[in-house]
This record gives structure tokens, C-alpha cells and sequence, in this order.
């Protein structure tokens, strides 16, 4: 039983900052900034094509031709009306001619001697190639483009922040294609839940051949609501389904198709079907669709309810299916009580498939799945495993072997011990161990008493769990436990169960009353679900003489709107009528404790002695201590007699 701690420290958790979108206004200068040095890009390579001798010295054509005269000038090259003149000592300049006059004519004008002038190195180039097209029309072009780019720029500033207005309506499902080998799943990944996988099969078989069932006038259902508990893998078998189907398959959450304005919901809606028709044969996946599909007319919101909008679209879209669009609708929800009528009835999600916690066989199998990837040691047992895993879902098993794997890595080692194992088991279930949680002896003494009475309570009773460990390390938030596993798995509780789980979860209080004289805070979770067991003893299961046969609450609880807030379905005379069974449950099980406390003191001394010595007792040395003390522990056998 669980213990919470008597005293501890307050943890302050300080979040690091999340890293979200960068913000449109600094997105938007980031862009601007970016255009200017494009521009500026541009700018310097047309500088650097167009005026390659800016830097040089630009000498008249009189000079020129008087330098020529002197007998200093090397060589000339005419580039249209451009000459690019280098002096005998290697110094370059340039000097513009007449346009439209030839040199020569141009120096004999300035009375340059023939003689001379043929001593120079002239030569001619082309000025009408690619570099002259360039430069004429460099100065026009650049700032035309640079003005197309800047407006471009802005155009997808404003499709990424104004324009969303346009696509708000959009389905945001997340499509897994069939070609995706990465994320694509298939039967063989999803261990356990074999009446759901041959329900589904047939859904399967469908999507891939069609027309056998339209030839012999059957329609496979349009919708397909996956129930179970959290965790039970109703996704991972949606997603399944379309990868044996090689199908598209779209996913969306039911609180994606609510938004705070009107009609959103219902666009979305419509869009989302849009995309899987045109994509046939597909999968739509509606995750939690009991976020848009409780029931409606329950006051909230009038008749402009967004939520209820978005329910009424899509029970329009599934009776627009037609039997031949080869699109399957798929849901899954751990609440099918609050769901709709309308939504259940035939021809929408007329096909229900329940998933169940697996059992002792498919929890070896689903172990078996999540330790692919992992080195195991030799002594690892997953059989073991699985027997002391009972109430765990496939995410459970799933955690427990991540964290096995993480408890083998922090160690450094390369392989996953059974230790691993055995301690992730209750990592899960409680929590991880608060090493920094030191009691003090006073209090180290009154935990292991209380634990050991829940110990010694539960080995005495014929229809208790057995004890597979006990210990005063503190995990999560319970300063001590007592780990009770059942010798098998069961889908039925008796009441002779109840009432021993009763006088169990006792067992510590009545330790602190009767031994220390006092009573803490320690049982107060104890009190708690073992009145509330008691209460439901009464109230749900008909196991109370004086009340009878009658169920005066639901196990999914009243809805707030619709009976009244707070009604009661039975009168205050009945109420009192509970209350009294309740406690009278309550007062036999504390008689039955305290006579087992009193008759069995010795080895609830030793249990807690070696508690206080060692911290933690397992089953095998527990049993010890109970066979030394005239006490047989319980077998297999012992339960299938009592049964």
C-alpha cells in the first residue's frame, strides 16, 4: 500500500525558455536587411564590370599625342571611342578620340609624324559584344530588378502573416504516406488485442479489394470507433490498419477542429475529407474525438456552439460517403459514454472495437516488440516480467523498458541487466527514488511499522494478493510501499476480495493506533481508497444486504448539465442508508485487521526490524520470515481451491 511521505521539501521546476516562431516583425527587417545587401551585391558587380580602370589616370588627346611625339607611349588600344594607353615605363592611362574619326586622322590632325605613330603597337577591339550590351543596358536593367526582387520579398512577408487568413480554414491532419518505410506500421508491431486486429482485418481486406464485397452487396462500415483505456495502443493500431492496407493515412487530434471563432471547426472538417477523397483509398484518423463528439443539447453555448458544429459537419460527411469511395473514418476515445447518439448509430460509427489492458501472455509479447533495438543480458527473463507487470497498458511496458534501457546507460553499461528491469517496474509505477528523502528515526521506525502491517494483513487474508516486496525507500510521493501482485490475471473482483483489500489498506492505520498510541498524516491515502472502495461496494456493484441490487451511481460519473448540477439520483433517506453501510464495511474490516495485528505482533516485529535493517525486503525472504513465524505463504493451487 501506498504511504505518502510525512514531510518534504518544495521543488521549484524552472522551465527552459521554448524555442517558438520568430516573430513576423523581425522576420520582416530580417528580409528588408537581406534586400540591401543584395542590392548593394548588384551595385558593386556593375561597378566593377562597367568601369574595370576607374582608378586610372585620364589624360587629353593633345597630351596624348604630344607624349607620342616624345617617343614614351608603347601601345594604344582603341575600345570604341576609349583609348587605353601604356607608357614605356609601364604606366597606364586612358584618353577619349573623336567618335566617328578614325586615329589616324585624329593624330595627323594634332601633326603627329607617321614615322612615329607606326613605332606604337595599336590594336583594335570589338566594342560590340556581350560586355558592351552589358554596359549599355546594365544602368536600365539593375534597378528594374532589384525593385522586382524587393517587391517579391515583401509578397512573402505578407503571405506568411496576412494571407494565413485565407488557409485558417485548412485541415491540419498530419498525412503519413503508404511509401513511408520510416513511419510506416503493420500488424506484426502491435502485439496482444487479437480480437481487434481480426476485426480490423476485414477493414484491411476492403481497402485492397473492394469490389468482392460491392459484387456480393455488403458495405464495410464508414466509421470505426477504438475504445480502451489510455495507453491500450488505439493509435498504433489505426496506423496499422493503413500500413497493411498500403492506404494514405490522415490524422488529427478533435481539439484541432475547434477554434475560438465560428465555423472554423466545420471548414476544417470539410477540408480534411476533401483531401482523403481525392487521395482514395485512405484512412481518416480522428484522435480523442470525444473533444467535438459529447453529447450535444447540454446548454453550453446555444445553438451557435462551435463545438456542436463541428460535430453536425462531420455527421454530414460521414452519410455523404458513398460505398465505393473506399475512405474509412477512425476514432478512438477512453470515453465512449459522453459521446453523441447520433454519432454511434448504424451508418456512421456503427462498427465499435474495445481494447483491452493486455493480459500476462500479451504483455511477453508486447516486451518482446520494444526489446528489438536493446542488448539484454543473459539472466534477462521477460516471462518474469510480465507476470509482475498485471494492469499495465503497452505504453506502460513501453516506459518501463525505456527506462530500463536508461538505468543500464547512466550506469555505463552495454547491456540490460533483469535489475534494469525489475527497477524500472517501479519507476513507472511510483515514481523515481528520492534519495535526498532521508527520514529520521523516529520516522523511519513508524514507516516500517506501517508497512509491515499492510504486509502482515495481506499474507493472513485467503483472498489478498501475496506481498512480492516491501520498502521504506521513497519514491515519487509515497514515503513506503508494499508491492502486492495477484498469482494471476482477472477480469472479475468478489466481494470477499474487496472486503480483504479493505482490511489491507488498514493494516497501516491500525499499526500507528494500536502500537504507537498516535495516529499521522501517513495513512491518510490508505483511508481514502479504501472508503471509496467501500463506497462503490455500496453504490455501483449491489454488495450491500441492506440496499440490494440497486446502482445509485455510474462509473463514468454525472454530467454536469443535463440532470441538474449536483443532482442526486436517490434521496437523502437512501443517502443516509449508504453512508451507514459504508461505515459499517469500514468498522468490520478495522475489527478484522486489528485481531490479525494482535494475533500475528511477533512477526510484524521482525518484518519491521528488518525493514529498519536493510530498506527493502523481497519476496523470496519475505516469504522466509513468514514460514519461520507458522505462516504459509500463498500458492497458485491456494486460489484455484478457493475458487
Amino acid at each position: 500500500m501506498k504511504m505518502p511521505p510525512t514531510r518534504g521539501k518544495k521543488i521549484i521546476i524552472t522551465k527552459p525558455p521554448k524555442k517558438g516562431p520568430v516573430p513576423p516583425r523581425r522576420a520582416f527587417l530580417g528580409q528588408i536587411l537581406l534586400t540591401v545587401v543584395v542590392f548593394f551585391f548588384f551595385v558593386s558587380l556593375y561597378s566593377s564590370i562597367s568601369d574595370p580602370a576607374k582608378n586610372l589616370e585620364e589624360i587629353s588627346i593633345s597630351n596624348l599625342a604630344q607624349e607620342i611625339s616624345l617617343g614614351t607611349v608603347s601601345s594604344i588600344v582603341v575600345v570604341g571611342d576609349r583609348l587605353e594607353v601604356t607608357f614605356t615605363d609601364g604606366v597606364e592611362k586612358i584618353s577619349k578620340k573623336e567618335a566617328g574619326t578614325a586615329l589616324s586622322t585624329t593624330f595627323k590632325n594634332y601633326d603627329v609624324p607617321t614615322e612615329t605613330l607606326s613605332k606604337i603597337n595599336i590594336e583594335v577591339k570589338n566594342d560590340r559584344g556581350f560586355m558592351y550590351w552589358f554596359a549599355s543596358l546594365a544602368p536600365i536593367l539593375l534597378p528594374i530588378a532589384f525593385i522586382v526582387f524587393f517587391l517579391w520579398f515583401l509578397s512573402r512577408q505578407v503571405k506568411g502573416a496576412g494571407m494565413q487568413a485565407f488557409t485558417f480554414g485548412q485541415s491540419k491532419a498530419r498525412l503519413t504516406s503508404p511509401n513511408d518505410k520510416g513511419q510506416k506500421v503493420t500488424f506484426k508491431d502491435v502485439a496482444g488485442c487479437k480480437e481487434a486486429k481480426e476485426e480490423l482485418s476485414e477493414i484491411v481486406d476492403f481497402l485492397k479489394n473492394p469490389k468482392k464485397f460491392l459484387d456480393i452487396g455488403a458495405r464495410i462500415p464508414k466509421g470505426i470507433l477504438l475504445m480502451g483505456a489510455p495507453g491500450t495502443g488505439k493509435t498504433l493500431l489505426a496506423r496499422a490498419v493503413a500500413g497493411e492496407a498500403g492506404v494514405s493515412f490522415f490524422s488529427i487530434s478533435g481539439s484541432e477542429f475547434v477554434e475560438m471563432f465560428v465555423g472554423v471547426g466545420a471548414s476544417r472538417v470539410r477540408d480534411l475529407f476533401d483531401l482523403a477523397k481525392k487521395a482514395a483509398p485512405a484512412i481518416i484518423f480522428v484522435d480523442e474525438i470525444d473533444a467535438v463528439g459529447r453529447v450535444r443539447g447540454t446548454g453550453v453555448g446555444g445553438g451557435n456552439d462551435e463545438r456542436e458544429q463541428t460535430l453536425n459537419q462531420i455527421l454530414v460527411e460521414l452519410d455523404g460517403f458513398e460505398p465505393n469511395e473506399k475512405v474509412i473514418v477512425m476514432a478512438a476515445t477512453n470515453r465512449p459514454d459522453v459521446l453523441d447518439p447520433a454519432l454511434l448509430r448504424p451508418g456512421r460509427f456503427d462498427r465499435r472495437v474495445t481494447l483491452d489492458l493486455p493480459d500476462r501472455k500479451d504483455r511477453e509479447e508486447i516486451l518482446l516488440i520494444h526489446a528489438r533495438k536493446k542488448p539484454f543480458g543473459e539472466d534477462v527473463n521477460l516471462a518474469l516480467i510480465a507476470e509482475r507487470t498485471p494492469g499495465f497498458s503497452g505504453a506502460d511496458l513501453y516506459s518501463l523498458m525505456n527506462e530500463a534501457a536508461i538505468l543500464a546507460a547512466r550506469e555505463n553499461r552495454t547491456k540490460v541487466s533483469q535489475f534494469d528491469l525489475i527497477r524500472s517496474i517501479e519507476k513507472v509505477m511510483l515514481g523515481p527514488e528520492r534519495k535526498s528523502h532521508i527520514l529520521s528515526k523516529k520516522e523511519k521506525e513508524l514507516t516500517a511499522f506501517h508497512e509491515a502491517g499492510h504486509a502482515v494483513v495481506a499474507s493472513v487474508l485467503p483472498y489478498a494478493d501475496p506481498v512480492h516486496k516491501i520498502s521504506i525507500i521513497s519514491r515519487g510521493r509515497v514515503a513506503g510501499y508494499v508491492l502486492k501482485l495477484p498469482l494471476e490475471d482477472r477480469k472479475l473482483q468478489s466481494k470477499k476480495e474487496f472486503l480483504d483489500d479493505i482490511a489491507v489498506a488498514l493494516g497501516g492505520y491500525v499499526v500507528e493506533k494500536t502500537i504507537f498510541k498516535d495516529l499521522t498524516t501517513g495513512p491518510s491515502n490508505d483511508l481514502q481508497v479504501s472508503t471509496a472502495l467501500a463506497r462503490d461496494m455500496v453504490t455501483k456493484y449491489g454488495m450491500s444486504d441492506k440496499i440490494g441490487s440497486l446502482a445509485l451511481e455510474t462509473s463514468g460519473g454525472k454530467p454536469l448539465f443535463g440532470t441538474g448540477v449536483g443532482g442526486k439520483e436517490y434521496s437523502e433517506k437512501v443517502g443516509a442508508m449508504i453512508d451507514d453501510e459504508v461505515s459499517k464495511i469500514m468498522s468490520e474490516a478495522m475489527k478484522k485487521t486489528e485481531k490479525i495485528i494482535r494475533d500475528h505482533r511477533d512477526v510484524l516485529d521482525a518484518i519491521a526490524a528488518r525493514l529498519m535493517e536493510v530498506e527493502t525486503i523481497e519476496q523470496k525472504e519475505f516469504e522466509e520470515i513468514l514460514i519461520a513465524h507458522g505462516i504459509t505463504p500463498k500458492k497458485k493451487q491456494d486460489i484455484e481451491h478457493q475458487q
